[in-house]
């Protein structure tokens, strides 16, 4: 057995409450995660792309509502 595998075994035997607790924890971990990568990735210039692509469709009027 993997340890993905036990992982998920010993979520299903969770009661309810914990489950609830362990969905809480996960949501602010992999946004933590994502929030470092954003700020990895903007550090080394690989957002300036998207970042040119946005003021060029902003100029041309052709950039939509968010």
């Amino acid at each position: 057995m993997t340890t993905v595998e036990k992982i998920e075994r010993d979520i299903r035997e969770l009661p309810a409450s914990d489950l609830r607790r362990l969905r809480e924890w996960f949501v602010q971990y992999d946004a933590g995660l994502w929030d470092r990568q954003i700020e990895e990735d903007a550090a080394q210039g690989k957002l300036e792309s998207f970042a040119a692509e946005a003021v060029e469709e902003h100029q041309a009027g052709s950039a939509g509502e968010i």
